[in-house]
């Protein structure tokens, strides 16, 4: 009874070596450290392995990928059934965790496969892989409530962006909502999304609504959900609002300036009680949600003219960032084409096409009224109207830039443009520098200010320095 309250041990198993060698379709042995100890014939043979003196020694992940050894050595449980792959092939395998006799803690552990025949196993096999699939769906459609943007793609090195990113990672810290202030098409999403992904809300959902395109009498259905039979034609099921889709998560108001001032008081008690009442509903539900707003409308003077509620504003006005436009930022406008070229190859599957130094600069001529989508959408112009095209210069771009005639006739800054590659390196020095000023020279704080690793961090510094 006491050795089977302190486990299989060692001495136990020993006997079962040349069992296990004769019989067996594969059979290991690992010490507390889950290093191979023991290994037997057939197990080599499956692997590989001329010689079984070459791994033992080794750690068994290096020489058995996806074993989970190592898990059961750590936490002292076995594992009595299981199918792991390699290569090919399906096995399943049992692993126990092996004990001190004196001590009873874990100092090792066995493997042994049951089968490296599936064909008797085939009906269990089979619904085993319709839960992997249900699985595969299932974290799809997570994704595809989730977060897409991380803060890097808000791409840019000038301080005004720096300024942003680093008021996003305050954001991401925090669970207060957050105010986000700009022009239509400066990437106000992204950075809601990153904000999201960052914080500790990220593996929740991510809800987003356009407050602009939902219908002005649908909008209390789509915030709040709907009871069965709230109205005629309503669905006999209860649907859902965007509040109770985002509960435990993050819910995004874009273009929260042009919400109706009614829906505006039913919205500061959601956030403010946190709990919503469905349409056709007495019951009320509560939620837990993280309320990212966005608008590119001027909030302070519709509160002034009474179109924005005072006291929803300062409710969502916590955490500002103003997201600059474009126009503000024409220094990024290099390190912007670069990475959109670069998405636009990846979703088309086309060759990469590039940019010259003389091509930014008469990008640098436009005000860019449509920001960054803006600029992508005349990248996509210029490529499309021009066949095969794998660099992008002035004369194909002129075509699609919305220029107008005095901005067309004046000379391009031929006297400042360099190298792309030199521009961009230069706009990586200047931001490096700034964020370890900023950071006080703390790299690890640095590299989170702009997004990038600390190892990334390192490189770059390196690469400056030769």
């Amino acid at each position: 009874m006491a050795g089977h309250r302190q486990g299989l041990t060692l001495e136990a198993i020993r006997p079962l070596f040349p069992l296990l060698e004769r019989n067996s379709a594969g059979a290991i042995l690992v010490d507390e450290a889950s290093r191979l100890i023991w290994i037997n014939a057939c197990y080599c043979r499956l692997l590989g392995i001329d010689d079984p003196a070459d791994v033992i020694g080794r750690p068994v992940g290096e020489v058995i990928p996806h074993t989970r050894m190592p898990e059961v050595v750590r936490s002292g449980r076995p594992i009595l059934l299981d199918i792991m792959e390699y290569q090919a092939r399906q096995l399943v395998v049992t692993r126990l965790p092996l004990h001190d006799p004196a001590s009873g803690r874990v100092n090792g552990a066995v493997a042994f496969i049951v089968f490296d025949d599936l064909e008797p196993l085939t009906p269990l096999i089979g619904k085993y892989r319709r839960l992997q699939h249900d699985l595969a769906v299932a974290r799809r459609a997570l994704a595809r409530r989730g977060s897409r943007y991380a803060l890097a793609d808000f791409v840019g090195a000038s301080p005004a962006v720096l300024e942003v990113k680093r008021r996003a990672r305050l954001a991401a810290a925090r669970a207060t909502p957050v105010l986000l202030l700009g022009e239509t098409g400066t990437g106000k999403e992204v950075l809601a999304q990153a904000i999201h992904g960052d914080s500790p809300r990220g593996a929740s959902p991510f809800v987003a609504v356009n407050v602009a395109a939902v219908p002005e009498n649908l909008l209390e259905a789509e915030f709040f959900g709907v009871a069965p039979g709230a109205y005629t034609g309503a669905d006999k099921r209860t649907r859902q609002g965007k509040f109770q889709l985002a509960d435990g998560g993050t819910l995004f108001l874009d273009e929260v300036g042009d919400m109706p001032l009614a829906l505006q008081a039913k919205l500061l008690r959601a956030l403010q009680e946190g709990e919503v009442e469905p349409l056709g509903s007495n019951e009320i539900k509560r939620v837990d949600v993280r309320v990212i707003a966005a608008t590119s409308r001027d909030l302070e003077a519709m509160v002034a003219d009474g179109s924005f509620r005072s006291d929803l504003y300062y409710r969502l006005n916590v955490l500002r960032i103003q997201v600059p436009p474009l126009r503000e930022r024409l220094v990024d406008l290099g390190i912007l084409c670069e990475t959109i070229l670069g998405r636009i190859a990846t979703e088309s599957g086309e060759p990469r096409a590039e940019i010259t130094a003389e091509a930014v600069a008469l990008l640098q001529c436009h005000d860019w009224p449509g920001n960054i989508r803006e600029l992508r959408n005349v990248l996509e112009q210029t490529l499309a109207l021009s066949e095969a095209c794998s660099v992008i210069d002035v004369p194909e771009l002129r075509p699609t830039l919305p220029l107008s005639p005095a901005a067309m006739d004046r000379p391009l800054p031929t006297a400042s443009v360099r190298p792309l590659a030199a521009v961009v390196a230069a706009a990586e020095r200047s931001a490096l520098q700034d964020a370890l000023a900023a950071c006080r020279g703390n790299k690890s704080r640095a590299a989170r200010m702009l997004g990038i690793p600390r190892s990334v961090l390192y490189e770059k510094l390196a690469r400056l320095s030769d």
